[in-house]
């Protein structure tokens, strides 16, 4: 049984303090180079006090940059409604990075009231000067509708603007839509394209997508070969479901060698992540002593971590094989599945 990520959820991680763009200031603003030098140092309270200068002269790159060191705690107490005030000022000027911050504190609540409709009005601003990122959380907003009615066209429209610059997790998106005909036509090989160029980028949860269109012949010829090359990609990465389904390819020997040894070590990096499909498999193999020593105790603890998730399956089998187990070992088996903890 192999699995597929679904849509990325949520906006990125918020943009931070930044002195990499081209911007035009005074010859005299002595402000930027020595904000730029303290941020560098680590001193952060000369920064702000450099910064506060260019805020004076009415700069909203240094309005902008002011409320990073709020919104981030550094040379000022984190205050999130600071951080709002400073980029509310700059956005209120036109700077797109002020923009798409202030969208992300309403999106999320931070230094104002939880407001989608203004999150997606302040997300417009910076989606319409190109910002790829608020293009693409644009996008999501109007996946999840929320702001906004749910619009799967103007999701995709978004979306494209977005990954058309070359934004790793738009691409994903839009090939995740391609792949379930979310307001395009149901499309594998626009799928697999779009996965590719995020996956060429590194993106894991791509890879793993990818492994598994050519693992199911989707878009691409079927080849096992390549479908383990980018499971293997994207579970190195630490994706919980590119380790499971890397372990079945080592179970079935799809594409590797067969090797119980190998399917045991992947399995259990995604049960450890609390996958049950894992968690499940794992149980089985210890059952059964394959690439593991045969031990009811342990099969026991993963069909009972995997029946907390639902799994029907491992239900019937957990209490299938305490039958064969007597008091003592049931105990262990409860005590040891009480006792675990996921790895983050």
């Amino acid at each position: 049984m192999k699995h597929r990520y679904g849509v990325i959820t949520r906006a990125p991680q918020i943009v931070a303090f930044i002195f990499s763009l081209s911007i035009s200031l005074a010859a005299s603003a002595d402000w930027f180079d020595d904000a730029k030098a303290a941020n560098a140092a680590g001193n952060y309270p000369e920064a702000v006090a450099a910064l506060k200068i260019g805020v004076d002269q009415g700069y909203a790159f240094a309005q902008y940059n002011l409320g990073t060191m709020y919104d981030n705690g550094r040379g000022v107490p984190q205050d999130y409604k600071q951080a709002a005030t400073w980029y509310r000022k700059a956005a209120d000027q036109g700077y797109a990075l002020a923009q798409y911050n202030l969208g992300f504190m309403y999106d999320n609540g931070e230094g104002v009231p939880q407001d989608y409709k203004q999150a997606v009005a302040w997300y417009r601003k910076a989606a319409d000067q190109g910002y790829a990122m608020a293009q693409f959380v644009l996008g999501v907003m109007y996946r999840d509708g929320e702001g906004v009615p749910q619009d799967y066209k103007q999701a995709v429209a978004w979306t494209r603007k977005a990954a058309d610059q070359g934004y790793a997790l738009a691409q994903y998106n839009l090939g995740v839509m391609y792949y379930n005909g979310q307001g395009v036509p149901q499309d594998y090989k626009q799928a697999v394209a779009w996965y590719r160029k995020a996956a060429d980028q590194g993106f894991a949860n791509a890879q793993s997508n990818l492994g598994l269109m050519y693992d199911k012949g989707l878009g691409v010829p079927q080849d096992d070969k390549q479908a383990v090359a980018w499971y293997r990609k994207a579970a190195d990465q630490g994706v919980a479901l590119a380790q499971y389904n890397l372990g079945s390819t080592y179970y079935n020997g799809q594409g590797v060698p067969q090797d119980y040894e190998q399917a045991v070590t992947w399995y259990r990096k995604a049960a450890d992540q609390s996958n049950a499909f894992a968690q499940f498999n794992l149980g089985f193999m210890y059952v059964n002593g394959q690439g593991v020593p045969q031990d009811y105790v342990q099969a026991h603890m993963w069909w009972n971590l995997a029946a907390v998730s639902g799994y029907e399956d491992a239900i019937t089998n957990r209490d299938s094989i305490a039958k064969e187990m007597n008091s003592a070992q049931i105990a262990e088996a409860q005590k040891l599945a009480g006792e675990w903890k996921p790895t983050d």
